[in-house]
């Protein structure tokens, strides 16, 4: 009989039989019917044919295999984004486009580094101008960072959301706007509330420059070029410095229109310091977005535009315009936060709309900023926060500890060439030039007239004055104590009865035409060396900023944080030793040039650490650690000035050492590729 499954065997010159060939083999089938399938032999066996079940079976495996190999392919896309990423960037290399890049968000961190200094320069004359008391004055001086911590909080969590470059638009024009308005502002509440918001404005720029620049670099020029993106904050200080010193000491630069508008040359110098601002959101208009947030946003025909655009602008700038962009295919991670917004927003009226769509933005951001809590990221994220918080602890404070500090030396020897009258008797006398640094005691003063003159530091206890006359006075620091009065003008002054006078006795005595404000006196007020101090102060952070962008990335961020930190804090201890202002100014600029190589690292190193979708939030959080570490150290370090200088050294240098051998905890950064 033949072989019934002779049709599965192909073999040479042999034919598939017809239908009716295949009458006998079904007879042969119904010979066989009835019988049990498990007991029937199974004839192919014997020539090494597959039973059908067996093909079966390997046809399942096989495809189990492949969708096992498929899901495998997708998990690797996804952890290969970043080498690919990388990959795109260093095929892009590094040109014109970085460079363009690198001047107008170094503006934007030069607009900061201004604002810092902006308040501290302006007020002694704004406090004089506006009357401000003691109470005022602290206040203003804290606003500024109080703005900056609820900017960098808001505009970084906003970053990893909306954008890089937008959020950083909207951060400098809000800057500009309000820095504008504070110029012109007259009354002490409408200009603590622009300075404010001012603060708010330009409180989004670090953390989102540093963001948004690294992620147009490679990784080998990460490091190195970050660093050197530091000094434009230096260059903001010099520029500060330098104005406050060409404008401020020169009074008659502004108008006045009455009594109740007056734009004195402090307000000018405030408006000056407003162009790095503007000139930083004219040039950021140009940028596009940051290609490693439209992938991260699922925008990936966008990404792929801006990397095409930074490929083409560099090789075309090396003579090499003939270089093709050949990315084809971007590999994206998947979203659906985007998502539900956009399904949530095109229902109900434009009001609903846009209450789902800002809660829901606020609801994210809330849940990035929780996710820096998350296990894998816990540990870092609190190790980086002390080390930023100790590092601003110290040199906040003792950047305002140092000016003070050289005030107060100087009132120290001003007070030792005080010179003292006692028991004087003067008849007749017309006073016509100015009085300084005097204290006169039980004194008689008849007919006597004191016009257009200048009394700074004058002390006059249990004297007497009978038919005098004082007139167009401008007075600092300048008092009666249990005196007599008889008979005596003051016109157009201002010795005003209620705050320089007393315990007196006022017999017949008149007040004409008093003075309104607070009388300015530039050669105590603004004396150059303060705004030299700060220049140098600036200048010093140069040689820091040079060593951190050759070693950054040679030896690594961890060794730049820990060794420039505990250099600083050996300069903080020898602080102990300065009795004059000069050494004072001295260790100030060694302790400026030691401690600049630690922020390089710090910021660096913060970019690094955190992926692409907690960056910016991560960024945004640490400098509003920052600017918290800066309010209270501001505030402790300003209550020891005049009583010891003891307790904000050891403060300072105590933070310092603990943030600088906590930095041997964090992991080091500088081979790893952004995630």
């Amino acid at each position: 009989m033949d072989d019934p499954y002779q049709n599965n065997i192909n073999q040479p010159g042999e034919t598939y039989p017809t239908y009716g060939e295949g009458e006998e083999d079904d007879a042969a089938s119904d010979a066989t019917e009835g019988h049990d399938e498990d007991e029937q032999m199974y004839e192919g066996e014997y020539q090494g044919i597959p039973h059908p079940d067996e093909i079966k079976e390997a046809r399942r495996a096989a495809r189990r295999e492949a969708r096992a190999k498929a899901r495998m392919a997708a998990e690797v896309e996804e952890e290969t984004l970043p080498e690919q990423y990388e990959s795109i960037m260093e095929d892009c290399g590094h040109g014109r486009f970085q460079w363009t890049l690198f001047t107008v968000l170094g503006l934007a961190l030069m607009a900061d580094g201004v604002e810092c200094f902006v308040v501290s320069f302006a007020l002694p004359s704004a406090e004089k101008d506006m009357c401000l008391s003691n109470a005022d004055k602290g206040m203003l001086g804290l606003i500024v960072y109080v703005g900056m911590m609820i900017g960098a909080v808001v505009w970084g969590g906003l970053a990893d959301k909306l954008g890089r470059r937008q959020c950083l638009l909207y951060a400098l024009a809000i800057n500009c706007i309000f820095s504008f308005l504070s110029c012109f502002a007259q009354s002490y509440g409408f200009f603590i509330f622009f300075r404010l918001c001012s603060g708010i404005g330009i409180g989004g720029s670090i953390p989102v420059v540093y963001t948004y620049f690294a992620e147009f670099l490679q990784i080998d020029k990460r490091g190195e070029h970050l660093s050197w993106l530091c000094l434009f904050w230096m260059l903001g200080g010099l520029y500060a410095s330098f104005t406050a010193w060409g404008i401020i000491p020169h009074y008659g630069w502004g108008f006045s229109m009455g009594t109740e508008f007056q734009f004195h040359s402090w307000r000018v110098f405030v408006l000056v310091c407003f162009l790095p601002s503007v000139a930083a959101l004219a040039g950021l208009v140009f940028m596009p977005e940051s290609p490693r947030f439209l992938l991260e946003s699922a925008r990936h025909d966008e990404a792929w535009m801006v990397l095409r655009q930074v490929h083409d602008t560099n090789w075309r700038a090396k003579g090499e315009p003939e270089r093709v962009f050949q990315v084809s295919q971007l590999k994206i991670p998947e979203t659906q936060d985007d998502e539900f917004i956009e399904i949530q927003s095109e229902t109900g009226t434009a009001f609903q709309r846009f209450m789902v769509r800002h809660l829901t933005l606020v609801k994210q951001v809330m849940k990035n900023m929780m996710s820096l809590a998350a296990p894998d990221l816990r540990l870092h994220s609190l190790f980086i926060a002390i080390v930023w918080f100790t590092m601003s602890f110290s040199y906040y404070g003792l950047g305002a500890w140092f000016p003070d500090q050289i005030k107060y030396l100087q009132f120290e020897e001003y007070e030792t060439n005080v010179k003292t009258f006692h028991r004087e008797k003067v008849e007749r006398f017309h006073f016509n030039f100015t009085l300084q640094n005097q204290v006169h005691k039980e004194g008689e003063y008849i007919h006597d007239s004191f016009i257009n003159i200048e009394i700074r530091n004058v002390k006059f206890e249990e004297s007497l004055f009978e038919n005098c006359y004082f007139e167009d006075i401008r007075s600092t620091e300048t008092f009666f104590e249990n005196c007599t009065l008889k008979n005596t003008v003051f016109y157009n002054t201002d010795l005003w009865k209620d705050s320089k006078f007393f315990n007196c006795k006022l017999e017949n005595t008149t007040f004409l035409h008093p003075k309104k404000g607070c009388h300015l006196n530039f050669q105590e007020e603004n004396d150059i060396v303060i705004y030299l101090v700060c220049f140098l102060g600036s200048l010093s952070v140069i040689p820091g900023n040079i060593v951190a962008g050759l070693l950054m990335d040679k030896i690594g961020r961890i060794k730049i944080i820990a060794a420039s930190m505990l250099g600083s804090a050996v300069c903080t201890f020898f602080l102990l030793l300065c009795f004059s202002q000069w050494a004072v100014v001295l260790f100030q600029c060694l302790y400026f040039a030691a401690s600049a190589a630690a922020w390089n690292g710090i910021e660096v190193i913060t970019v690094e650490l955190f992926p692409a979708s907690k960056r910016a939030t991560a960024f945004g959080v640490l400098n509003g650690t920052c600017k918290l570490a800066a309010i209270i150290s501001t505030f402790i370090f300003g209550k020891f000035i005049g009583i010891t200088k003891i307790i904000p050294i050891i403060l300072s240098f105590s933070a310092l050492v603990c943030g600088g051998l906590l930095a041997f905890k964090l992991p080091e950064t500088r081979e790893v590729i952004l995630q």
